[in-house]
């Protein structure tokens, strides 16, 4: 049910969709998932399952809510067959419904694993993926994107601001997994951590330059099987040097999309070919994308050029594939959007235990 409109929280019909209700299967599915989280309270004085807080408020935030208070409303609003399907319990004596309260869920985010959350729900969304059909040859793999986001409210915390690795799959724009980036570390060493327990056989990952690494590139097709679509720039110096130097002015343009929306025009065009000796584990072909940019108020046009390196071959892949995996990439940026806009993400400056964690793990639903 949408967020009650007393509730400060964006209406659920200025969001960019609306929201999609769960299925009573998907809530039982999704509640078999959280009951495999171990529970940090004291036995005594519980009242609500930890599953039931945490699906509570999960669907508070599908359905709009962008504050401990407002997941709060929402299950205080709820009906009836709503909380019967996410396991609120009914007083014994008056049969009304007993909701988490706002100081349950606060204390609830803020001890809770967030790691073991993360692949709970990262487990149950893979299960909610529709199953793949036989594809047409030359065969589609399917992609999923790694990048990173720093949650910006968190920064006016004394301590370090939140910052999480996230994987997301290309087409259903789903979260798979994410890793908490702490302090000492960076996104490098998160990389593996936050893929290990993803099958990722016959699946192309795609990231930035950042994460253009030669360990783990070799680690993607080696361990997990996995093919790559990486973009390359001066953090290595020596292949980026080498793709630069190809003689792209001889090299035929493989594909051309034009898009206009947003109140711009873009246009992007690919070159891509196949070279032995490329400077990067099991690399086969290297790619320059060429986009330019302009706004529709002016004639201005800005050009951006990237390259890239793949080890899908030419007859894995055609060039209008790879374009497609290259834009697919840029759909998590979206996702960062949505996250900051609708559910007021960088705005918030929850720092409670590992609630702020928890939170934008709710947020990969």
């Amino acid at each position: 049910m949408p967020a009650p409109s007393s509730s400060p929280i964006p209406a659920a019909t200025q969001r960019p969709a609306a929201p999609t209700a769960l299925a009573p299967d998907q809530c039982r599915s999704l509640l078999e998932h959280l009951a495999q989280l171990a529970d940090p309270r004291q036995r005594r004085g519980r009242r609500h399952a930890l599953g039931t807080v945490l699906a509570v408020a999960a669907c508070a935030v599908l359905a709009g809510a962008t504050s401990l208070a407002a997941i709060a409303e929402w299950a205080a609003d709820a009906p009836g067959p709503v909380l019967a399907a996410l396991g609120v319990r009914r007083h014994p004596l008056t049969g009304a419904w007993r909701p988490p309260a706002e100081a349950t869920v606060r204390r609830v985010l803020a001890c809770v694993d967030p790691d073991a959350l993360d692949r709970a729900i990262g487990a149950w969304l893979a299960g909610q993926l529709p199953p793949t059909r036989p594809p047409p040859a030359p065969h589609p793999r399917r992609a999923v994107a790694v990048d990173g986001k720093t949650l910006r409210g968190s920064g006016h915390h004394p301590r370090s601001p939140v910052h999480l690795l996230a994987v997301m799959d290309h087409t259903s724009r789903a979260v798979l997994a994410q890793a908490d980036v702490e302090a000492t570390t960076n996104e490098i060493a998160r990389f593996r951590p936050l893929l290990e327990g993803l099958d990722l056989a016959d699946t192309v990952v795609t990231a930035d330059a950042l994460h253009t690494q030669r360990e783990h590139a070799d680690w993607l097709v080696t361990a997990k099987h996995a093919a790559y679509v990486l973009i390359v720039k001066a953090n290595q110096p020596t292949l980026h040097h080498q793709l630069q130097r190809l003689p792209w002015r001889n090299i035929p343009l493989a594909d051309h999309t034009r898009d206009r929306g947003h109140g711009r025009v873009e246009t992007r065009r690919l070159q891509v070919t196949t070279i032995a000796g490329l400077d990067f584990p099991h690399a086969t072909q290297a790619l320059r994308i060429t986009r330019r940019v302009r706004s529709l108020h002016n004639r201005r046009w800005r050009t951006v050029t990237v390259h890239a390196v793949t080890n899908l071959t030419a007859a894995q892949a055609s060039p209008a594939r790879l374009a497609d995996y290259v834009r697919g990439h840029w759909g998590i940026e979206a996702l960062h959007h949505i996250r900051d806009t609708t559910f007021a993400e960088d705005a918030s400056q929850t720092r409670t235990g590992t609630a702020r964690r928890v939170r934008k793990v709710r947020r990969g639903l």
